[in-house]
């Protein structure tokens, strides 16, 4: 991994199951992520609350679900929600899960195949991580913060070409 010295350890707030508000977890002492072949590590610089961080901790995506977001549903969760279907991607998640689908930040450090000219990158993270096959098909691609951990943390990883940068945006990012 090229890169700047990124720490072993990270904040991080911690999804540990379907439910409420109380399955979310602050952590000090979370492992810090490492990118794999054509993967970035991003320094977070700012996260947002989407609606699919609180569809996601519910279950709300569940066949069973029937109702609409509801006050009492984001704080509690759906009783008949089914967790084998409680992702975006309608998948059984895997616990504990780093939520947050709106991120941006910084590129601190570059897995294999990616070019190191990338660090110091300012990004915005395109959620939509896309898999082989049918691109619209959920059950082969996956969503930052729902079936991959997200930006609820210091760190997180996305493949390198769901880091958009000013360079592929055109655009001017302000500094975080």
């Amino acid at each position: 991994m090229a890169g700047s010295s990124v720490p072993e350890r990270m904040r991080a707030v911690v999804l540990t199951g379907h439910g409420g508000l109380d399955k979310l977890i602050y952590r000090e002492e979370h492992p810090t992520p490492v990118p794999g072949g054509g993967e970035v590590l991003v320094r977070v610089g700012a996260c947002g609350l989407n609606n699919t961080d609180i569809n996601t901790r519910t279950a709300w995506y569940s066949n069973k679900v029937k109702e609409g977001i509801t006050d009492a549903g984001g704080k509690s969760g759906f009783a008949e929600a089914e967790s084998a279907q409680g992702s975006w991607g309608m998948k059984p998640m895997v616990f504990p899960r780093i939520q947050g689908a709106d991120a941006a930040g910084r590129i601190v450090a570059v897995g294999d195949g990616v070019h190191p000219g990338r660090i110091g990158e300012r990004v915005l993270v395109d959620p939509w991580i896309l898999g082989a096959g049918d691109w619209r098909d959920p059950a082969v691609s996956d969503y930052f913060g729902s079936e991959r951990d997200g930006g609820f943390a210091d760190y997180t990883v996305v493949p390198s070409a769901n880091a958009a940068s000013r360079l592929l945006l055109g655009a001017t990012l302000p500094d975080l």
